[in-house]
C-alpha cells in the first residue's frame, strides 16, 4: 500500500467515518426510530440481532443488524426458507438499504468503517484462501466496491476479487467513488438478491 494511502486508512479515514457515521445518525434517527418500532411489531417484539463476525485483522466484534425476518418454524419445529421469514416490512427494509443503519453504530464504536470489504460470516474464515484473506487487512464497511458492483447479484469468487483490489487500491477519491454510486444503487434497488436467494447463497469454500 502506497505510503500515502497508508496515511490516509490509518489517520484520515477513522476520523472521516466518525463525522460521517455521526452525521447520517443524527439526520437519518427519525427513520431509525420509525423502522426499529415496525420491526418490532413485525417480528414480535426484537427489532434487532447482534452477531459476530470478523473485522481488521479477523478480530471478532458484534454487528448491529436490523431483524427482517420472523421466526416461523415448520412442523417439524425447523426455520422456514428465507423468502417465507421476510416479513413486508423487512423485505421494504432491504430493499431501501435501511437495514445497514444500525450499522452506523459500529462505525462509531470503530468496528467498521463507512466504506470498505463488508463483514461477513465468523464461519467463512477458515475457508478463505491466502488472496482472499487480505480483505480483512482494513476494517470492514457498510459499503464498499464489491456492493456498488453487484452486491448479492454476484458470485463469491468475484465479490472476494473485488474486496482484495479494494485494500490495495484504497483512496480518498475511490470511497468518494463508492459513496456516490452507493447511493445511485440503493435508489435504483440494485443487486439486493442473488438468483436463487433473496439474500445471498452461503460460501462453501474455494
Amino acid at each position: 500500500m502506497p505510503r500515502s494511502s497508508f496515511i490516509y486508512v490509518t489517520v484520515i479515514k477513522p476520523l472521516l467515518d466518525f463525522v460521517v457515521a455521526l452525521i447520517m445518525f443524527v439526520v437519518l434517527s427519525p427513520l431509525f426510530i420509525v423502522v426499529t418500532l415496525l420491526l418490532a411489531i413485525a417480528n414480535g417484539g426484537q427489532p434487532f440481532f447482534l452477531q459476530r463476525r470478523p473485522g481488521k485483522n479477523e478480530r471478532l466484534f458484534k454487528v448491529i443488524k436490523y431483524k427482517t425476518m420472523n421466526e416461523r418454524k415448520d412442523k417439524n419445529g425447523q426455520l422456514l426458507p428465507d423468502a417465507e421469514r421476510l416479513t413486508p416490512i423487512g423485505r421494504w427494509v432491504r430493499k431501501t438499504s435501511v437495514d445497514e443503519v444500525p450499522q452506523l453504530l459500529n462505525v462509531l464504536k470503530g468496528d467498521m468503517s463507512i466504506i470498505g470489504p463488508r463483514p461477513l460470516l465468523e464461519e467463512y474464515l477458515p475457508l478463505y484462501n491466502e488472496t482472499q484473506k487480505h480483505r480483512h487487512d482494513v476494517r470492514p464497511g457498510i459499503t464498499g466496491w464489491a456492493q456498488i458492483n453487484g452486491r448479492n447479484a454476484i458470485s463469491w469468487k468475484q465479490k472476494f476479487e473485488y474486496d482484495v483490489w479494494y485494500v490495495n487500491n484504497v483512496t480518498f477519491l475511490l470511497d468518494l467513488k463508492i459513496l456516490w454510486r452507493t447511493f445511485r444503487n440503493v435508489a435504483q434497488s440494485e443487486g439486493i438478491s442473488s438468483e436463487t436467494s433473496v439474500t445471498m447463497e452461503k460460501f462453501r469454500g474455494n
